[in-house]
Formats: structure tokens, C-alpha cells, sequence
């Protein structure tokens, strides 16, 4: 899939976030590569092994009010960036 795909999303390639393999999991640091075909999202960790991990299990690093580090639910941002598009 390409990175259009990601964009919709609010992702690029590259971007800082965290998974968990299931709910109530330990957090881990990874990076977007992609948009998988079944909607995943294709990370790879900090181990350099590849995951597909549903976007429910995803959090995008980003900058809080006063400059520190916040992580976000993938669906949320993915949410608040669809209705950008709508304006």
C-alpha cells in the first residue's frame, strides 16, 4: 500500500509510535513503515523485527502544551485528521 494511505491516517513513514500486542500489554517503541493490505499498520520495532498491528493497539507520539512528550490513540488521530479534510 503507499503512504497515501498512511497520510489519511495522520502517519508517514518514519513517525514514533507505541504498541502493545494486546490490551492491557507492556508498551514498545516502534516506527510506521506502512499501510498493510488488511488495514494493520506495518511497524517495525525496536529490534528491527517487522509487526502488523491493528490501529486500536497504537499510540502517535506527540508535543504536549507545554512541550513534552504525549502519546495519543492511533484512532483518535486518525479521527480528528478525517475531519480536517472534511473543512
Amino acid at each position: 500500500m503507499t503512504a497515501g494511505g498512511l497520510a489519511a491516517l495522520g502517519l508517514a513513514p518514519g513517525t514514533a509510535v507505541r504498541f502493545r500486542r494486546r490490551d492491557g500489554g507492556r508498551w514498545r517503541p516502534a516506527r510506521v513503515e506502512r499501510l498493510e493490505r488488511d488495514g494493520s499498520i506495518g511497524l517495525r520495532d525496536e529490534k528491527g523485527a517487522a509487526r502488523a498491528i491493528p490501529i486500536e493497539l497504537i499510540e502517535v507520539s506527540g508535543s504536549g502544551p507545554r512541550g513534552g512528550t504525549i502519546w495519543e490513540p492511533l484512532v483518535e488521530v486518525a479521527a480528528r485528521t478525517e475531519q480536517l479534510r472534511l473543512m
